[in-house]
């Protein structure tokens, strides 16, 4: 289930990656600018980013995004300035060599594939961006003979992928974090998160915690938090983290997500008060390995103190686990498109 609606009042947006790059090559495109995107389609040994990183690229040498550390994004735009870059989509590798790896300031051993096309038809581009706005995961086959996009559903862990004479690109967040709290400290979590490719959902029963509250893209689970856990049909890439500094409410939440498949289960607050919450969760019916799951005191030891420090330990700590878990499965398999652009 999805959150019944955004917590976004005042107009203002917290964008994932995907959406900076695609809004700002539409607006440039719209500008009349000639724009070409670079997305990496697969890499190979110690390679700076990863498959799906974008870049869009102007005739100007105006940029935003990355697919290397820089030295790829210099060669870019030395062909955009120079009008190098190719009317079709077309394939280029980079760091074949150890010269070449060299040259572009690759690790050792790293190789980028990447796929450049001309945004010519960028009718495309409008779904992508609303869907990635609004937190949804969309999937777009690009016809390497025509140029035509299609989009579809995508699930969360599909990757870019090759199929005959498409290619598969997935965007908008394959991760999600429910925020058991609507604090400062649950604010700059949602931010940070939002940019780290996450599904924001934030639930907190307290209507003097939400009635003036404005998060923008954050979509909002009105209830109790016990429900909430079962109601956006927790998986394995969801992450829940209890802020609100209430047992009443963080502890409710917690007894369904330790038993739920969440990749990460966190709770705010000091070890001693940590301690004294796991021997109450003893008294449910938790098993000690459901216990042992949870985090606490939340987020890498970092001495933060402010609710944005904290929040920066807590997103960190997400995106080592995240990382792990990710590090110990196989990738999605890619889909079908579903339907025309």
């Amino acid at each position: 289930m999805a959150p019944r609606r955004a917590i976004n009042q005042d107009g203002s947006s917290m964008n994932s990656l995907d959406t900076e790059v695609l809004t700002l090559a539409r607006q440039w495109v719209s500008e009349g600018h000639t724009v070409h995107l670079a997305t990496v389609i697969k890499t190979w040994g110690s390679a700076p980013r990863q498959a799906g990183a974008m870049l869009a690229v102007r005739q100007d040498g105006r940029v935003i995004g990355s697919v290397s550390g820089g030295c790829i994004e210099d060669d870019l735009i030395a062909q955009a300035r120079e009008g190098r870059l190719p009317a079709t989509p077309q394939f280029v590798t980079y760091g074949v060599s150890q010269e070449e790896a060299a040259r572009f300031g690759l690790p050792c051993g790293g190789t980028l594939r990447l796929i450049l096309e001309p945004l010519s038809l960028p009718g495309w581009l409008d779904r992508v961006v609303e869907a990635t706005a609004a937190q949804e995961l969309i999937g777009r086959w690009l016809d390497l003979r025509t140029g035509v996009s299609t989009l579809g559903k995508a699930h969360p862990g599909e990757t870019p992928a090759l199929s005959d004479q498409q290619c598969h690109f997935v965007y908008g967040p394959h991760w999600r974090l429910l925020i058991i709290g609507a604090n400062q400290t649950a604010r700059a979590l949602a931010q940070i998160a939002t940019m780290l490719e996450f599904q924001v959902i934030v639930c907190d029963p307290r209507e003097e915690f939400t009635a003036d509250l404005s998060m923008p893209g954050v979509g909002f689970q009105p209830g109790m938090p016990d429900d909430a856990v079962g109601e956006i049909h927790t998986d394995q890439r969801t992450a829940i983290v209890a802020l609100t500094h209430d047992p009443k409410l963080d502890d409710m939440a917690l007894l369904e997500a330790l038993k739920s498949s969440a990749f990460y289960v966190g709770a705010l607050g000091s070890a001693r008060n940590q301690s004294k919450r796991r021997e109450r969760l003893k008294m449910f019916d938790l098993t000690e390995e459901e216990i042992a799951r949870l985090r606490g005191p939340v987020g890498l030891a970092i001495g933060s103190r402010t609710p944005a420090e904290i929040a920066v330990a807590v997103a960190a700590e997400l995106v080592a686990v995240r990382r792990k878990f990710e590090d110990e499965r196989v990738g999605g398999v890619t889909g079908k498109p579903a339907r025309e652009d």
